[in-house]
């Protein structure tokens, strides 16, 4: 099958707030001999096109603040990263604590790793998306097992997430289909992951060695987009059943 599209329900451990709810419909999308670039070009075709038949425009408010659908930013993730924390890819691990410690930020342990540095670091720059969709590109590999890293900087993938109203709504990249590589990434994933017990997924690998072809792979946040095109603050506005607090609290046994 050439291209994939699917409506689901995902189910993630994460905690509850205004944008995120453990049970939420995502759309993924995958497409043979597309990429990265493939599947920007398909979000923004998809949310302007949507925004116009749902809105019937391209410029929509969201509490309190314009959105212009016309005009499509592209952030660097690895600029950012450079910028405000001085880190680059190539830093050593004890570089990079360092770093971030130097800007205030508290690390616990001496045992942490790179992809948790990475991931502490990237919930601090959550982007302003301002009044436009920002397309958040040039991502650390280590945050992006599955993706292919650049032609042109093996240290970054060819990924974005896409940023609207202050939310992450979208997720993508250009799929990694090499198994050996594919295989190397997990391995060293693995061995960032000291404290849990984690295997590597051989059936996915295996596949791989069956071939795959070059692929763009894509995840949009259904309740998400809906509450942008719907102007709700809450996640809870948008979902038929969202999380809710029992009336009253579990006796003691």
């Amino acid at each position: 099958m050439g291209k994939v599209y699917e409506i689901n329900r995902n189910f993630r451990n994460e905690g509850i707030s205004i944008k995120h709810n453990p049970e939420f419909t995502m759309l993924e999308v995958y497409e043979s001999y597309s990429d990265c670039e493939g599947m920007m070009k398909l979000t923004e075709d998809l949310v302007k096109g949507l925004a116009g038949k749902v809105c019937g425009r391209t410029e929509i408010e969201y509490q309190g603040k314009m959105i212009d659908l016309s005009k499509w930013e592209r952030v660097s993730f690895a600029e950012l990263m450079k910028k405000q924390f001085g880190i680059v890819p190539s830093d050593s691990h004890e570089e990079w604590i360092k770093k971030l410690k130097a800007k205030g930020i508290e690390i616990e342990g001496k045992d942490i790793s790179r992809t948790q540095i990475i991931n502490i670091v990237g919930e601090l720059l959550e982007v302003e998306a301002g009044n436009h969709p920002v397309f958040v590109i040039e991502m650390f590999k280590e945050l992006c097992p599955l993706a292919k890293v650049k032609a042109d900087n093996p240290d970054l993938t060819d990924r974005f997430e896409l940023y609207m109203g202050g939310m992450e709504i979208a997720n993508a990249y250009s799929e990694l289909n090499d198994p050996i590589e594919q295989r190397k990434r997990l391995e060293d994933e693995l061995k960032g992951a000291r404290n849990e017990k984690r295997n590597i997924d051989e059936d996915f690998v295996n596949a791989l060695e069956y071939g795959m072809p070059p692929a763009g792979g894509l995840g949009i946040g259904i309740d998400r987009l809906v509450m942008i095109l719907t102007n709700s603050a809450s996640i809870r506005d948008v979902i038929l059943f969202p999380q809710l607090k029992p009336q009253k609290p579990t006796e003691e046994m």
